[in-house]
């Protein structure tokens, strides 16, 4: 080649200069194709939400008590939403008025709701109606109807009639939970033998079970289960669980996760996968809406009153994916790698809990955890929901968080350490097993206090909030008759305490009571006896003298009002 055409073709091979900002563009590609765009709505939803966590965590920022309600019947709280007189009534908890939603008329006792959950849509999916784009409730009818209800208006969206008027359903549940972005969720319909009450309910799956008793059906059928995905909503499919095929032990059935969960009362525990029992065993498909001939019945399915056909026969015993024996069936899996937690099957063993590798069943080193709590309620322990792996054990006055770690030395054994712990102040809490009265005379007690003692700072709830990152602790101090509560914010990762909000309502500990940390809102219901319930709204506030006085618990001044028929306290 000639030394021309070698310069030129030099020249050639030599990349053009890139237009200014070229390389940024190049490297923003680059970045979007990860999962990284500046402009990227996630983005400025995570950025918003790390904004909010610190406004709620500045010393001045302040939660009000903004507005009461109370109610003869169960107050639920959903998103933002709170629905009172069994989901007749809805009202949004977002303003610092209340604004009522809806309001039905009151229902006769046929038309009463059994359950409810609440479903809403994945992000980024083409779903077949409007409608499937707004939150909606599946709940579940005393005369075993299923509806799908705008969650904001009430509107009836979808209507599936279950089975005849011998059966009844009671409770609805998830199988994996709906806060992962899945178009198929599953709904499962269970079915009680001659029992009404006590039935495992698992909200946080999305497989939902709805729990009937029967009884006039043959005797040797315990359980059936019916499947649905939603969005849209259509029928998988029905089985039965036979004592024939299962045993006559079988106490309780359970679906999570795609895991069918047979429960024995002996304290036994089996898994199988329910996804290869629905291929293995079911006869034939059906559609929601389309006429069927089944066992010579010939009717629509999911219309009254035909209900639903059973096309899942269970002929033969599943093959088992797991087994294991704990005090009244506690059972638990989670972690990484997989562990599962258990108590052993002895009432001398309540309180102990073992944790164990899936794999092969050993014990993780230092897997024991035992608080030796002298307490009226129980420790309780489960894994972190945030997904870390990490698990968590209350007690009366501690909480531990605990991880698992490869042992040095050993990759093959996990050992549990500890992650952090928060303790209870119990600083002002004397406990002499000897005084002195005025007089001079010695008195020894005779007992010690329960470490839940009501006089003693006690944990009493313990929740995690997801979008925020906070682990949030109820802890109540009863003095008298009067109990002073507050709720604190943990940092989920180190344990620090962040923030405090004392909670302005008496906290009777006989009393049952549920609190929801939703971002910027606080919510606390409380049952009291004779079926009283109480709901006390709080939200965050800016720092002023007025909202320094409404932070007290001193005696406020409340003011009534009526709206479409309901009393609300302000203070």
């Amino acid at each position: 080649m000639c030394p021309q055409a070698a310069a030129a073709a030099g020249r050639r091979s030599r990349a053009a200069p890139r237009a200014p900002g070229a390389h940024h563009v190049c490297r923003l590609l680059t970045r979007r194709a990860y999962g990284f765009y500046a402009r990227d709505a996630g983005v400025a939803h995570r950025t918003n939400l790390a904004l909010l966590r610190q406004m709620i965590c500045q010393e001045s920022t302040k939660f009000k008590n903004v507005w009461t309600t109370h109610s003869a019947s169960p107050i639920a709280y959903e998103r933002g939403r709170i629905y009172l007189d069994n989901y007749q009534c809805c009202i949004s908890s977002i303003a610092q008025e209340p604004r009522i939603l809806y309001q039905k008329p009151k229902c006769s006792k046929s038309e009463k709701i059994e359950d409810a959950l609440l479903l809403e849509c994945p992000l980024g999916e083409m779903l077949p109606s409007p409608s499937d784009y707004k939150s909606s409730l599946i709940v579940l009818t005393i005369q075993n109807w299923l509806l799908r209800l705008s969650a904001d208006s009430g509107e009836v969206l979808e209507k599936i009639y279950l089975t005849g008027s011998c059966c009844k359903f009671r409770y609805l549940s998830w199988d994996i939970p709906q806060e992962v972005s899945l178009l198929k969720n599953s709904v499962i319909l269970k079915f009680l033998q001659n029992r009404s009450k006590n039935i495992y309910k698992d909200r946080d799956g999305d497989i939902i079970i709805v729990v009937f008793s029967q009884a006039g059906i043959q005797q040797s059928v315990l359980f059936y289960l019916a499947v649905f995905q939603v969005l849209p909503l259509s029928f998988i499919g029905m089985l039965e669980i036979n004592k024939k095929i299962f045993g006559n032990s079988v106490s309780d059935v359970a679906v999570s996760n795609g895991i069918l969960i047979v429960m024995h009362s002996m304290g036994l525990v089996r898994l199988y996968n329910f996804q290869a029992i629905l291929e293995q065993f079911m006869e034939q498909p059906f559609d929601l809406g389309r006429e069927f001939n089944w066992n010579g019945q010939v009717g629509v399915v999911g219309k009254y009153p035909f209900g639903l056909p059973c096309n899942i026969k269970i002929t033969d015993i599943p093959p088992l994916l797991f087994e294991a024996s704990s005090l009244e069936n506690a059972f638990q899996i989670g972690g990484y790698p997989w562990h599962y937690i258990i108590t052993p099957n002895k009432k001398k063993h309540k309180g102990v809990f073992h944790i164990c590798s899936l794999k092969d069943n050993t014990l993780a080193k230092n897997g024991i955890q035992d608080m030796k709590c002298c307490s009226l309620e129980p420790d309780w322990i489960y894994f972190h929901p945030d997904m870390s792996g990490r698990i968590i054990h209350v007690g009366p006055n501690l909480v531990k968080v605990l991880k698992l770690k490869e042992v040095k030395n050993n990759t093959d054994q996990m050992e549990i350490a500890e992650d952090f712990t928060i303790v209870a102040n119990r600083e002002n809490c004397v406990n002499n097993t000897v005084t002195v009265t005025a007089s001079g005379r010695v008195v020894k007690k005779r007992f010690n206090l329960l470490d839940d003692d009501p006089e003693q700072e006690t944990f009493k709830i313990v929740d995690y909030e997801d979008e925020l990152d906070l682990l949030s602790i109820v802890a109540v101090t009863q003095i008298g008759a009067d109990g002073r509560a507050h709720l604190d914010f943990h940092c989920n990762e180190r344990g620090i305490l962040l923030k405090s909000i004392p909670l302005l309502e008496s906290w009777d500990v006989t009393y049952s009571h549920e609190v929801y940390f939703d971002k910027d809102l606080v919510l606390h219901i409380e049952q009291k006896p004779n079926r009283r319930f109480s709901c006390y709204v709080y939200q965050m506030v800016c720092d002023t003298a007025e909202d320094d006085e409404c932070s007290s618990h001193e005696k406020t001044e409340k003011v009534c009002c009526k709206k479409e028929g309901r009393i609300f306290e302000y203070i």
